[in-house]
């Protein structure tokens, strides 16, 4: 297998922000995304970063994609919002999202804002840790965009990935950020996969057998196996069933048959739900004692005893802030076929090449 690209952060905002913009989108708007989009590679959620440029402008050039939406509060109350994203993209519904929530959970110590008429948005750690740089916590909740996950014991694609993420203040320590599907991977590490030629490990997927299903490139045969695995699956298919009514049904959005698959289908809205949630650790006591026990949790957890042939535990979090240090020091890491893909884009665009 090749090793992949490395491109300076700057180079790769800028190529997925200049073809946004030749495609029609305000120039500010494309920033917002390309940003986002660059930061997913950097902390190492590559199955949500420049991978997705193709398929986003794919949607946007068949009108899938409102290209200048109206992003707007159609009801609230001192804790809580419902926007309508208007078939805009989804990182700009969710950005204003988490900036509502924010400034609500500064009033009222707490918020939750939910969407609906959004699309795809990247990793769910993205929005989860805007809460951060203001001292609170952020949580992410949204409905996957393709339905890859059965009911328990079934065989009909009735459920997504459906994420959640939370991201912790801590005080000395790193933040503790967890974002996880509620299958055993997310969908787009099995297209990252197919896009390196790299085979999945048993476990991720099954066939309409049983059978585990390892080659990426027949994913659209299998199943996504969730969260617990064959042995305790049904805590997944649990915990994916909820969360989708909470960003999805509550906020009437797609959820269960209603899924579009924006992957086979370029043109229909997807009607994405997603929402966000703040709390401040102010409304709690004293946030500084807060983050002081978020430390010290942590230190105990990092110097606990250690199985054989253990030789770090992680925190949640910690890995994605270790590859984003990487990714400044030695650049973004693109797969060679995926740079393939890129450079075709870009010429077909009449855009400069990512260099």
């Amino acid at each position: 297998m090749s090793k992949p690209r490395r491109f300076a952060p700057a180079a790769v905002q800028s190529f997925i922000a200049t073809g946004f913009v030749r495609v029609g989108l305000p120039e500010d708007d494309a920033q917002i995304i390309a940003a986002l989009m660059t930061d997913a590679d950097m902390q190492g959620s590559d199955g949500h970063g420049i991978i997705r440029m193709l398929p986003y402008i794919t949607r946007i050039e068949a009108g899938g994609v409102n290209k200048r939406p109206n992003i707007r509060v159609v009801s609230e109350r001192v804790a809580t919002a419902h926007i309508d994203g208007d078939n805009g993209m989804g990182h700009l519904v969710m950005k204003r999202a988490a900036e509502i929530a924010i400034a609500k959970a500064k009033i009222a110590g707490m918020a939750w804002v939910g969407s609906v008429h959004s699309n795809h948005a990247g990793p769910a750690s993205l929005y989860a840790r805007m809460a951060l740089p203001e001292g609170m916590l952020g949580l992410y909740f949204a409905v996957g965009n393709a339905n890859h996950l059965p009911p328990w014991g079934g065989l009909d694609m009735l459920l997504s990935t459906n994420p959640i993420a939370v991201a912790i203040p801590a005080g000395e320590e790193p933040p503790i950020v967890l974002d996880m599907a509620t299958t055993v991977t997310a969908y787009g590490k099995v297209k990252a996969k197919a896009q390196r030629g790299e085979q999945m490990p048993e476990g991720w997927m099954i066939d309409r057998e049983g059978n585990p299903l390892t080659d990426p490139k027949r994913a659209a045969e299998g199943l996504l196996l969730p969260l617990g695995g064959a042995q305790a699956g049904y805590k997944g298919y649990g915990l994916a069933l909820v969360i989708g009514i909470l960003a999805g049904t509550l906020n009437g959005a797609a959820m269960g048959k209603a899924v579009i698959d924006f992957n086979a289908d370029a043109v229909t809205p997807t009607n994405t739900g997603q929402a966000m949630a703040v709390i401040d650790p102010s409304a709690f006591g004293d946030p500084q004692v807060f983050r002081d026990n978020v430390d010290t949790l942590i230190r105990e957890l990092r110097g606990s005893s250690r199985l054989p042939g253990v030789a770090r535990i992680l925190m949640p979090g910690e890995q994605s802030f270790d590859k984003r240090a990487e990714s400044l020091r030695q650049g973004v890491p693109v797969a060679p076929a995926l740079c393939t893909v890129l450079d075709a884009l870009a010429d077909r665009l009449g855009i400069p090449r990512l260099v």
